[in-house]
């Protein structure tokens, strides 16, 4: 078993974290928005947005609340994010499947941290501090 990465890393100081130019330009934080860019990047997707968009919606009203919407809304536009640059989307469902066999916790923790670094990307880039959370 190699310790050498199964992808390289990119060095973020270089400013080369993802050479890959997006498909589209990361939408506003709207459902209206978001829809759209999943029509173009993952429109697989589209059903599963549809049906939670209803839950939030629903939920908002049950609980008096814009907390719901507000964690929906934060959530895909994450995965707009990352689905928007294919070579990243790619990389991270291999790693999320990679992360779901693999038995070494060394290993583990190395896959881990990469979606971790994906994941803080796709959050910068729409404008989510996940340190305080979507919602």
């Amino acid at each position: 078993m190699s310790t050498q990465p199964e992808h390289p890393r990119h060095d973020a100081a270089r400013g080369d974290a993802d050479a890959e130019e997006p498909r589209i330009a990361q939408p506003a934080s709207t459902p209206e928005e978001l829809r759209a860019a999943l029509a173009v990047t993952a429109p697989d997707a589209l059903p599963t947005f549809d049906a939670e968009r209803a839950a939030a919606l629903q939920q908002s009203r049950d609980q008096v609340s814009a907390a719901p919407m507000r964690r929906f809304v934060g959530q895909w536009a994450v995965y707009v994010a990352v689905e928007r640059h294919p070579e990243r989307a790619a990389r991270l469902r291999a790693l999320e499947a990679r992360a779901a066999e693999v038995g070494d916790i060394g290993r583990a923790r190395e896959i881990a941290a990469e979606i971790g670094r994906i994941l803080d990307e796709a959050c910068a880039e729409a404008g989510i501090n996940h340190r305080q959370g979507a919602a």
